[in-house]
């Protein structure tokens, strides 16, 4: 059975292609709606994915790792923006986790907290304590692409579906 169309791929229901998803992400997809399709992970970095496979960047969210620090205490965070928009860290992020300090998490560090592949993370499996925000642009956008938890693959789902994330919280994220 193959998926919806969504650029040159070829999407399978990704309950269907568990290979194609790294561990904590196929343990956590459940029963979401979504399917997966195997890609170059040379490719996997959004402008050059979007450019082979022909998916435009207003339908591919990017999620990034931020780490936050207030009173020597330090936690973690993802936050989901379409890839044509930047997320506005240094404020409403800032703001909303309520820490003085914030960054992007080092590779390292991202790569052994969520368990995934540096260029595929996903708020799909994240720690279970994590915030996970979304810009509400990806919930309005319809079905996006995100990353699977390694390179070599990429999730289509619906962002009104990411939005019930268990730890998922939709706000006005992108700088305008």
């Amino acid at each position: 059975m193959t998926g919806p169309v969504m650029g040159k791929l070829e999407w399978k229901p990704a309950a269907e292609v568990p290979e194609l998803l790294a561990a904590p992400v196929r343990d956590a997809l459940g029963e979401l709606p979504a399917y997966a399709a195997a890609i170059d992970a040379e490719l996997a970095d959004t402008a050059a994915f979007c450019a082979e496979y022909d998916v435009p960047m207003a339908a591919s969210a990017n999620c990034v790792v931020v780490l936050g620090k207030r009173g020597g205490e330090a936690s973690y965070a993802a936050v989901l923006v379409l890839a044509t928009d930047r997320a506005d860290v240094n404020g409403v992020i800032r703001k909303h986790l309520g820490v003085r300090k914030i960054s992007f998490a080092a590779q390292d560090d991202a790569v052994g907290s969520t368990g995934m592949e540096y260029g595929g993370i996903t708020p799909i499996g994240l720690p279970a304590d994590w915030p996970v925000l979304i810009d509400e642009a990806v919930v309005q956008a319809g079905p996006v692409v995100i990353g699977s938890g390694i390179r070599g693959s990429k999730i289509l789902i619906e962002g009104t579906e990411l939005a019930k994330l268990p730890t998922a919280t939709v706000l006005d994220l992108a700088q305008h």
